[in-house]
C-alpha cells in the first residue's frame, strides 16, 4: 500500500487523471465528476435515451470516429450556429432516444477511458444524478470518486469547487461510514453549498467563465440538483443507463 492510496477506506477521492493512474488499481468502480460540462451533458443525453461516445480530442479524428461508428459528432465550438450538438448542455436537451453522439472532451473523456482501461466499472456523475449514481455504486466495495477539475491557461490542473461539491454529494448519498479524509472534506463542501441551495456556485470561477462566454443557461442546467433518476454507466465505448 502506498501512502497516497487511501487504501483501508471504502470510499476514496482524488483529483483528475492522476487519480486513475495512482488509485484505480485498488478500486472496484470510479465515478467521473466533470460538472461544467461533460458529466451534465452525459446525464441529459442518457435521460433522453441516447448514447454518448466520449472522445478525448477535439480534431478531425473525432469526426472520422463518428463516421466510423455511425454517430453524429458534437461541434468543437460551443457557440456554433445551426442544428446539432456541442459541449453546451443546452444543446443536448433536444437529443432524441436512440441517437448516438460523439462528445469530444479532453478532460472527462480522457479520464473516463483511462479508468475503463484499468478494468473497473466507470460512472459519470454530476449534480443532476447524485443519488442515482450513489445507488448504482452501492454494490461495489471500493469506490473511487474523481472530480476532474478544469485547466489553467498553462494546462495545469485547476481544482474546481463545483466538481468537488458534486463529488461530495455523491459520497454523502452512498451513506458509507468508512470513507477517507479526502472524501469527508468533499462531503463537508457539499453540505455547506447545499445549505445555500448551491446558489454560491453560480459565482464560482467555472460559472463565471461560462457567463462571460454567454452560456448562462448552461450554468443553470449544470447546477440543477437531483432532477434525474438515471445513473450513467460506461459500456465499453459509450455512456448509457445501467441497463445499456
Amino acid at each position: 500500500m502506498e501512502w497516497f492510496s487511501q487504501n483501508g477506506f471504502e470510499v476514496r477521492l482524488e483529483w483528475g487523471l492522476s487519480a486513475v493512474e495512482y488509485l484505480a488499481s485498488e478500486a472496484d468502480c470510479a465515478v467521473i465528476v466533470d460538472v461544467m460540462s461533460f458529466s451534465t451533458c452525459v446525464s441529459l443525453a442518457v435521460d433522453n435515451g441516447a448514447r454518448i461516445y466520449p472522445y478525448p480530442w477535439k480534431d478531425q479524428s473525432a469526426l472520422e470516429y463518428g463516421m466510423r461508428i455511425g454517430a453524429n459528432t458534437a461541434s468543437f465550438d460551443r457557440r456554433f450556429s445551426g442544428t446539432g450538438y456541442s459541449l453546451s448542455p443546452a444543446s443536448i436537451r433536444s437529443i432524441r432516444a436512440g441517437e448516438s453522439l460523439v462528445l469530444p472532451s479532453p478532460n472527462g473523456s480522457a479520464i473516463s477511458f483511462r479508468a475503463r482501461d484499468s478494468g473497473i466499472s466507470v460512472f459519470s456523475g454530476c449534480f443532476r444524478n447524485m443519488t442515482a449514481t450513489a445507488k448504482a455504486c452501492r454494490e461495489f466495495k471500493r469506490i473511487l470518486v474523481i472530480p476532474c477539475g478544469e485547466r489553467w491557461p498553462d494546462n495545469s490542473l485547476r481544482p474546481s469547487i463545483e466538481d468537488y461539491a458534486a463529488a461530495g454529494g455523491i459520497i454523502a448519498a452512498l451513506d458509507r461510514y468508512n470513507i477517507s479524509p479526502e472524501a469527508h472534506a468533499a462531503v463537508a463542501a457539499y453540505q455547506y453549498h447545499k445549505q445555500h441551495s448551491l446558489s454560491l456556485l453560480h459565482q464560482c470561477s467555472s460559472a463565471m467563465e461560462l457567463r462571460q462566454r454567454g452560456f448562462e443557461e448552461d450554468i443553470t442546467l449544470c447546477l440543477d440538483a437531483e432532477v434525474s433518476e438515471m445513473e450513467c454507466l460506461l459500456h465499453g465505448d459509450f455512456y448509457g443507463s445501467g441497463q445499456g
